[in-house]
């Protein structure tokens, strides 16, 4: 007897979309970013945070067109397979798995960080106690429970806890920005500083980390109320909303540490919870109490909307095919994914096991680079669905595509190198080495022929992987200690030239007609 499959429930409004993004952005980056962009760009950091914006509103511009033509729950990874087919689905799909399933565990351990300062048994800032590991499992749980019940229970705990995520950095901002001191924008210390500086803070500071929500409109697709219209709309206000929150926290960080502290150089500078240490410092124990609340409900929220969007973009993958069928499934009553639920909350509480290097400002570049290893091939796919059908109904049509869908793929592809040898080789041999799993899901049923032609649309991927893997081994981001045998800035100006050239690979290499899949869950949007 088959198992009657469940449906999406359209029940996300724009505001809903629009929180959703916000939500997940005003997480752990906000508690760190400044700081550790401080160290390594010092009073030059607030680049880096219009940088990051700039090339993520790029990025999120081009899935402004595809979310809007095709909803589809957990977006990122199907489209790949749309334009390009199995082989670029699954290691899109790969990347996007590492990279989402890490970070509710990431936003547990800032919780976690913050609250050493008032709970000592949980540990110090970089190293967790048992009960610190436990009191973060237990936060994934509850996470866990609000998303397995119901999109509309979940999207209206979200909206109020993000609602409420804003009032805590506003009133620092203010509080900072009225205790400058104007004699540290002139100091200097940061290391490495500079340009240099600025391209090592993007990625190691966490600062394109905390834009990277604002895929959520995307990955909720299939459940917004009124897609075509929202999901850019919300995309955009997200972005914008999170990077004039940002820029003021970083202005209000630098101006408001201690002239003493400051004249230190930035690198010295060191705060295990920088607002909260800001606050004391300044005589405002109210206003660290505050932090100290806030540190636990930014993260929090952060975490709650991934562990949702992880369990969507799970259930992508096995609806491409490639991945096993029962995460591809909707709970009939709930609208929820639940198989891909149950499967999200234990690779989360994988990634907070006391491995080594299981601390917050490790962790970053990571979760950065593997989030935009799914980004980056959006603009190719944009421009692979122009060229291949014209015809289909856009609600919301980018302009400028042929520009903005290359910038977005440079930028990416630098976001990526930035993140340095130690992470990129990890992953890109992850990734590579994932392609055992792939003939094992690989359906037999396929001619060799059409296999053939999958491999012919996706090769252009794996050399972007070695051709970054290489950079990152030669280039100015490689191994600690060793010397560059390309220097910066030259490196970072043949990455970007390596990504043109891939770019344009990319979509040639696209397949002669999308392959969408069909499902009762879902609509695919009418070609009139």
């Amino acid at each position: 007897m088959s198992v009657k499959q469940g449906r999406f429930k359209r029940k996300l409004t724009l505001l809903d979309l629009s929180l959703l993004g916000v939500g997940s952005m005003i997480g752990s980056g906000w508690l760190f970013g400044a700081l550790n962009g401080a160290k390594d760009a010092g009073n030059l950091a607030w680049v880096a945070w219009l940088f990051g914006a700039v090339v993520v509103a790029l990025i999120g511009l081009v899935y402004g067109e595809l979310g809007a033509m095709l909803p589809r729950a957990g977006g990122f990874v199907r489209y790949p397979q749309y334009t390009h087919g199995s082989l670029v689905g699954w290691l899109i799909g790969f990347s996007s798995m590492l990279a989402y399933s890490s970070v509710a565990g990431v936003e547990t351990d800032a919780f976690r960080q913050y609250a050493t300062g008032w709970w000592g048994g949980l540990g110090t800032a970089s190293s967790p106690t048992f009960l610190g590991i436990l009191v973060q499992v237990a936060l994934l749980v509850v996470f866990f429970l609000i998303n397995y019940w119901s999109v509309n229970f979940f999207g209206k705990v979200n909206t109020i806890v993000t609602l409420f995520k804003f009032i805590v950095p506003i009133i620092i901002i203010v509080i900072l920005l009225t205790h400058m001191h104007v004699s540290n924008f002139s100091q200097g210390g940061a290391n490495p500083g500079g340009i240099k500086g600025i391209e090592t803070a993007v990625t190691g500071a966490g600062i394109v980390f905390a834009y990277l929500g604002f895929r959520q409109a995307v990955d909720f697709g299939a459940e917004a109320a009124r897609p075509q219209r929202d999901i850019p709309l919300a995309i955009l206000f997200a972005i914008a909303l999170s990077a004039i929150m940002y820029l003021l926290l970083q202005f209000g960080f630098i101006g408001a540490v201690p002239e003493a502290v400051a004249k230190g150089g930035w690198a010295n500078v060191s705060f295990d919870q920088p607002y909260v240490d800001i606050a004391k410092a300044l005589g405002m124990f109210w206003l660290a109490t505050l932090v100290n609340i806030d540190a636990v409900i930014s993260p929090s929220g952060t975490g709650n909307v991934y562990m949702s969007g992880t369990a969507r973009t799970i259930f992508a993958w096995a609806k491409n095919g490639i991945f096993y069928s029962i995460f591809g499934k909707v709970n009939p009553k709930t609208g929820i994914p639940r198989g891909a639920m149950w499967l999200t909350l234990l690779l989360s509480i994988a990634w907070i096991m006391p491995f080594k290097f299981q601390i917050w400002s490790v962790l970053i570049n990571a979760v950065t680079s593997a989030t935009v290893m799914t980004y980056m091939v959006g603009p190719i796919s944009i421009a692979s669905l122009r060229k291949t059908s014209p015809e289909m109904h856009r609600p919301f049509r980018l302009k400028g595509m042929s520009i903005i869908s290359p910038l977005a793929f440079i930028g990416a592809t630098w976001i990526i190198y930035w993140s340095g040898w130690s992470t990129d080789s990890l992953l890109i041999g992850l990734v590579i080495g994932s392609l055992i799993l792939y003939f094992a899901f690989l359906d037999r049923r396929e001619s060799a022929e059409k296999l053939k032609a999958q491999w012919k649309s996706g090769i252009w991927l794996i050399v972007y992987y070695i051709f970054i893997f290489v950079m990152a081994r030669i280039g100015s981001f490689g191994p600690s200690g060793s010397k560059p045998i390309i220097p910066d800035p030259w490196d970072s100006l043949i990455v970007a030239v390596g990504a043109i050239i891939l770019y344009y690979w990319g979509v040639a290499s696209r397949m002669p007609e999308p392959v969408f899949d069909t499902d009762e869950g879902e609509e695919i949007v009418p070609i009139p």
